[in-house]
């Protein structure tokens, strides 16, 4: 069975501007980094975005869970969706462009369809799949450089880090429709980002030291987007994305973002992005149309 979904305008349109919002949190996370600290930074997007999910929780008095499995279920999202990528991300955008870091996030459904296969019955590796998954990651060595890898630079390891990043998204995909998939979207995702903030606050003291709040205006204007905005805006608006055009042409939304944080990256910050980084995304832009294809009964 397929959820392919013949996508209207609107759908079309808050497809484009869900893009739009994460392909900008890139550059607003490379601001914030420019004063916080890595942890520091995520904490900021856990904690803020848990507080505004949690007044639309209660503004729609959806019920709270009360079996303490859904609370554990909670942390473990938590660290997979958020603590794990969120942290490993900000590191690498200090030494990568924001570009290229958006350009390696969209390897998340490739990563996606593997755990997917590898987790449920009903989700086969099929000809189409393998083929969009091979194009995609032929793209990743194409943008990282397979001579690069050898030498273990830090630039090769933040691309590294970045894809760790994105196995831990797709293994929190798989998580959440086996233990959250019975949840309101709202509820699930306060949940989650409560559990990473439990998960952050520790970490952050011990390895940061207290969240210093003296920040210069632009780094509480990029923390309020990248938390407020493109977090937790983002993942209502996913959901809304989601009942309009089903999870397989949401997918789309990763061939909207790298071009976003591209230009904005070179606008802000004066980033420029090699040739073997572009023809690495048109490979794993490809493979992307290539997974979103028209499905098949195998």
């Amino acid at each position: 069975m397929s959820d392919q979904k013949t996508l209207s305008p609107r759908a079309w349109a808050e497809l484009l501007l869900l893009g739009l919002v994460w392909g900008a949190s890139f550059l607003s996370i490379r601001i914030a980094l420019d004063e916080l600290p890595v942890l520091t930074t995520v904490l900021h997007r856990t904690f803020w975005a848990a507080l505004l999910l949690w007044g639309v929780v209660l503004i729609g008095r959806i019920p709270l869970p009360r079996d303490p499995r859904i609370w554990v279920a909670f942390l473990v999202m938590g660290a997979l969706n958020n603590v794990v990528p969120f942290a490993l991300m900000a590191w690498a955008q200090q030494h990568i462009e924001s570009g290229l870091t958006s350009i390696l996030n969209g390897t998340t459904a490739i990563f996606g369809v593997l755990v997917a296969t590898l987790v449920f019955t009903d989700e086969r590796l099929t000809k189409r799949r393998l083929a969009g998954v091979t194009l995609g990651f032929l793209g990743v060595a194409t943008t990282i450089g397979l001579g690069h890898l050898a030498q273990f630079s830090l630039r090769s390891t933040a691309q590294l880090a970045v894809l760790a990043g994105t196995l831990s998204y797709a293994l929190a995909g798989a998580w959440a429709r086996l233990r959250l998939g019975h949840l309101p979207p709202q509820l699930a995702a306060a949940g989650m980002l409560t559990g990473s903030t439990l998960l952050m606050l520790p970490l952050t003291l011990l390895v940061d030291g207290p969240p210093q709040f003296d920040l210069q205006p632009r780094t509480w204007a990029a923390v309020g987007y990248y938390s407020l905005v493109a977090t937790a805006g983002a993942y209502l608006l996913y959901y809304r994305v989601l009942a309009m055009a089903g999870a397989s042409n949401l997918m789309l939304v990763t061939l909207v973002i790298p071009p976003v944080a591209i230009i904005l990256g070179a606008w802000v910050r004066h980033e420029a992005l090699s040739a073997n980084t572009y023809a690495g995304f048109a490979l794993l832009a490809l493979g992307l149309i290539v997974l979103n294809g028209p499905r098949r009964r195998d």
